[in-house]
């Protein structure tokens, strides 16, 4: 990337993140998910959150809004007797989330865990999955697609986009983001790429590689760490809303 480009790009991207870095643009015109985390600010309905964040966002929100939180500290057999569903989860799958997430008692511990071997979030995102698959062996195709797997090989794996959202949300803090949770480095996060800000970032010539997926995420990473090299995955949100807006 050239120094001219380089430098005109840094400037729109400054611009428009310092634009959207305001929670009052997340609204029922502008909905994601976050919208609904950050009423909460709870690390179990975050990654709840995040988890269904696939699809229309106005979809994802309003199925959020209407998930009860509290079947979070409910009995088993309360739990299973809500009837929502969304897209590829049954009312049993989202149920059985609930179940894991309750018999959860920290998500941050095994996320550190795996994360400082090596100051690596996608051992923290693998030991995390494995910690919650440990604590209930209900499996089903809805339940396995919503907590997602760790790829064996990057080139070529899921960019895991729900994960490395949850962990912008629990890590950065700013006027977006909540800022959870201590001990983790901004600049080892992984941008969470959807397809939507994969074409944006191709658009703007910020990333080359013409597959969708985890080796595509850590290059555009790499790419915004010449901008800001302590905390890259800032941009992420306001890549999204240049793309909304047609500002691309």
């Amino acid at each position: 990337m050239g120094k001219i480009l380089n430098s005109n790009l840094h400037r729109r991207l400054e611009a428009a993140y310092a634009a959207y870095n305001d929670a009052s643009l997340l609204d029922e015109n502008h909905p994601d998910p976050l919208l609904v985390a950050r009423k909460y600010r709870d690390e179990k309905i975050a990654l709840l959150c995040s988890l269904f964040g696939y699809g229309s966002a106005k979809q994802i929100v309003r199925f959020l809004e209407n998930l009860d939180f509290s079947l979070l500290e409910a009995e088993d057999a309360k739990i299973l007797r809500q009837r929502g569903y969304y897209r590829f989860q049954n009312p049993t799958d989202v149920a059985q989330i609930f179940i894991t997430l309750k018999r959860t008692d920290s998500l941050y511990e095994p996320f550190i865990q795996g994360y400082m071997k090596n100051r690596d979030v996608i051992e923290g995102v693998k030991t995390l999955i494995g910690y919650l698959r440990s604590l209930n062996d209900y499996r089903s195709y809805g339940y396995d697609f919503l907590l997602g797997r760790v790829p064996a090989r990057i080139a070529g794996g899921s960019p895991l986009k729900r994960w490395m959202m949850f962990l912008r949300w629990m890590v950065r803090r700013d006027n977006i983001d909540m800022g959870l949770w201590p001990d983790i480095n901004t600049s080892d996060l992984i941008i969470p790429l959807d397809t939507h800000t994969f074409h944006v970032s191709r658009k703007l010539g910020l990333l080359r590689r013409k597959s969708y997926d985890l080796k595509a995420a850590m290059e555009l990473t790499k790419t915004l760490k010449n901008f800001d090299p302590y905390d890259p995955v800032k941009y992420d949100f306001a890549l999204y809303r240049m793309g909304q807006f047609n500002e691309v």
